[in-house]
């Protein structure tokens, strides 16, 4: 197996402990490389990197301009080595080729989207009410960023994180999931190629339990990104808040995908099955909780029931490959748990409901796609995120019902709603408690459209505009252009 180091300050460099760990391939259960195992001593270090990246050499004397060539130039390089970088991820995540190679493909995007919009950003010229003097306002990188990303999309992740904080002039330490770090250690060798300056971007890899804290705590911080569980989620931003540090946190969801009986039933079916399905539910945002409307409930069910049988499981390298296996095997448990408690709290298997055993599936962490029905929302299984292959349905009788099933949850990330009312789309998009609503399609994204959860499901905004203001803090400068400065102890 090929030994992966981090990189800090433009370098390769081992753990301090000398330590490091296996990562495992999903479809086997084998480990197929070994990882720098960091600690504090190597999250300080590269901390300490980018604060010096940050305040001296090339990297804040460029103009707006040349940080975005630099991203205009990395996105060039992901894009001829997309190939390349989706089959990593699939060895370490498990994903289909298909799916990453798509999404290695469009990646690229993040860095001429955000390339483009680092010498966009302008202040403003205030209208006082003050005369004798001259007010304006310039936006500053906020400091050192801590990009924490998760271990089901980690480039995307990345890009979602790293784009806008390069372009607004910040410098970043990266701490990919323990379970999927070769695709991140690979990617900044990319960083370097591109000509970035030492210390601009860096990557420790480890535990969170390890690395976490320092990088979280680190005075030289000033603001966390991270993707991945709310519990976790709400850790780092307690951490955080201590120090008064800025957080953006994209965490759980338990999605509503919601059918009514006007809706384009052969489209809908399509879209909850991808919904649920696609990336082996280890998504986010999948639309893990399916609302049908009573009158087309059994119907909708059986159609859905015989699409989802077709799904072909396997080889994920294999672009024949429809669902692959769970990429972790503490996930694949938990997966398998659930299904467990759903059954023990009386929903109705349709469908699936255990480990894979097909001879395509091998020894890898395999959970058939799992459809229950007869779900209440109240139940464990409507109410926490599984984060794999497992759809609940639920049932409601009209328009009022589906908003107080689909608001009645802790998360608020992501919702479908199929219908033909055009009415009825405008309502629920307004009155759905989430922070993006799909009409007639779902799970579609964009490096242009802000990305980001109410409730449980997270603070502040990814993609988009809303973006880079992420990372960016607003100066107002005052300039006396003809006022008098009295004797401040003379009353007027």
């Amino acid at each position: 197996m090929q030994n992966h180091p981090m990189y800090i300050d433009g370098r390769s460099v081992d753990a301090a402990s000398g330590e490091w760990f296996d990562s495992f391939n999903p479809f086997t259960g084998e480990p197929w490389a070994r990882i720098a195992k960091g600690g504090a001593a190597d999250a300080d270090a590269a901390v300490k990197a980018a604060h010096r990246a940050l305040t001296s050499g090339p990297w804040p004397q460029m103009t707006a301009s040349q940080r975005g060539m630099l991203l205009h130039r990395l996105g060039e390089l992901i894009a001829r080595d997309a190939r390349r970088l989706a089959e990593v991820e699939v060895q370490d995540n498990g994903k289909l080729i298909a799916e990453m190679h798509g999404q290695l493909n469009y990646v690229p995007q993040w860095y001429y989207y955000f390339g483009g919009l680092a010498d966009k950003i302008q202040g403003a010229v205030i209208p006082l009410d003050k005369k004798g003097y001259f007010n304006y306002t310039r936006h500053e990188p906020v400091g050192v960023c801590v990009a924490i990303t998760a271990w089901n999309s980690p480039l995307l992740l990345t890009a979602y994180k790293l784009a806008p904080a390069l372009a607004a002039g910040c410098t970043v330490v990266v701490k990919p999931s323990e379970f999927t770090s070769v695709s991140t250690l690979e990617f900044v060798k990319l960083v370097e190629e591109a000509g970035f300056p030492p210390g601009v971007v860096n990557v420790v890899t480890g535990f969170g339990k390890d690395v976490g804290p320092t990088l979280v705590e680190h005075p030289l911080v000033a603001k966390i990104a991270f993707t991945g569980s709310s519990a976790t989620g709400r850790t780092i931003n307690e951490q955080a808040a201590k120090h008064f540090k800025r957080c953006t946190l994209e965490l759980g969801g338990k999605s509503p995908n919601i059918v009514f009986d006007d809706a384009k039933l052969e489209d809908a079916v399509n879209g909850a099955v991808s919904g649920i399905f696609a990336a082996t539910g280890q998504t986010c945002i999948a639309g893990s909780r399916l609302l049908l409307q009573e009158s087309i409930h059994d119907a909708f069910l059986d159609k859905l029931l015989a699409l989802a049988k077709t799904a072909r499981m396997g080889n994920p390298m294999s672009p024949d490959t429809q669902i692959g296996p769970i990429t972790t095997r503490p996930q694949y448990e938990k997966v398998l748990g659930y299904i467990d408690i759903a059954k023990q709290e009386g929903a109705q298997v349709r469908l699936g409901g255990g480990p894979a055993t097909r001879p395509e599936c091998g020894r890898g962490w395999f959970v058939e796609p799992t459809v229950f029905s007869g779900v209440k929302n109240s139940m464990r299984i409507a109410q926490e995120e599984v984060f794999g292959p497992v759809l609940s349905v639920i049932p409601f009788k009209d328009e009022e019902e589906a908003v107080a099933i689909a608001n009645d949850i802790r998360f608020g990330l992501g919702a479908g709603v199929w219908t033909s009312d055009i009415g009825r789309a405008f309502r629920m998009s307004e009155r759905i408690q989430s922070g993006t609503v799909w009409v007639n399609t779902y799970r579609v994204v964009s490096y242009m459209s802000p990305f980001g959860g109410y409730k449980d499901s997270g603070l502040g905004r990814e993609n988009g505009m809303d973006a880079i203001r992420e990372y960016l803090q607003t100066k107002s400068v005052w300039i006396n252009t003809g006022a008098a400065t009295g004797n401040p102890f003379v009353l007027r």
